[in-house]
């Protein structure tokens, strides 16, 4: 007669199988929450957050806006202080905001597509990916802008369906490797400033907001900028950084 495990070699094998199972599963788990709390790493396609070189180079980039009252002043900064920057814009406040719109892309500033809507694009669909980012580049090109449109994903997420998408139409993705701000209220220009100044290094993309909050990001722009090329920095578009690293 052949032979039978016993019982409880059974019941142990499937505990084997079990605890293994549920081990993948949170080692899967906590990839996920890995890649989702890294802006400086993407599934797939090409994700740029900095530049390495040696070259005291680096981009200031803003996200989100257009906005009435906002967008005139940080052109004003730039203009006066003679610094590019790259706008990361929200395709429904582009909709919302069209004179502040074509003040931008007539600047001359490069811009960017931050998603239509600023939504978590973590669990989207293929289709609804594709929507948001579809529709904001068109407001883009409705505007009159000529250049190459780069993507950052809002709040700096991504998961699946977002890189590949991005991959597949060979878009750049860019998030940062310097965001100094705080949103709990409790930011200054003072502080903003300072915190800045120590994480920039050669090749660093700078992220703000300054098309909202309490305005604190928006004042602390020319000592940030002053002190900066005190230190021998010299300010590119994100497209400039990345072709001149």
């Amino acid at each position: 007669m052949p032979k039978t495990r016993p019982i409880f070699y059974q019941y142990g094998r499937t505990k084997i199988v079990l605890l293994n199972t549920l081990i993948s599963a949170s080692l899967i788990m906590l990839g996920c929450g890995w890649i989702v709390k890294n802006e400086q790493f993407q599934l797939l396609g090409n994700l740029i957050s900095h530049v390495e070189t040696n070259k005291k180079i680096i981009a200031l980039t803003f996200d989100d806006g257009p906005k009435a009252g906002r967008t005139q002043k940080i052109l004003d900064i730039l203009n006066h202080e003679t610094v590019p920057a790259t706008f990361y814009l929200n395709g429904r406040a582009m909709k919302n905001n069209p004179k502040e719109t074509k003040l931008l892309v007539e600047s001359g500033h490069e811009l960017g597509n931050h998603s239509y809507n600023h939504p978590r694009m973590l669990l989207m669909s293929y289709a609804d990916v594709a929507d948001e980012i579809e529709s904001t580049d068109k407001i883009l090109r409705e505007f009159g802008y000529q250049g190459d449109i780069s993507f950052r994903p809002p709040f700096g997420k991504s998961l699946f369906m977002l890189p590949l998408y991005l991959k597949n139409n060979n878009i750049t993705t860019v998030t940062w490797n310097v965001a100094p701000e705080y949103f709990n209220g409790s930011d200054t220009p003072e502080a903003i400033y300072q915190r800045t100044i120590e994480q920039v290094k050669p090749g660093s993309i700078i992220l703000l907001h300054v098309m909202y909050g309490n305005g604190s990001s928006l004042a602390a722009i020319p000592k940030i900028i002053r002190s900066l090329k005190d230190q021998g920095y010299e300010f590119k578009t994100v497209d400039q950084l990345i072709n001149e690293s």
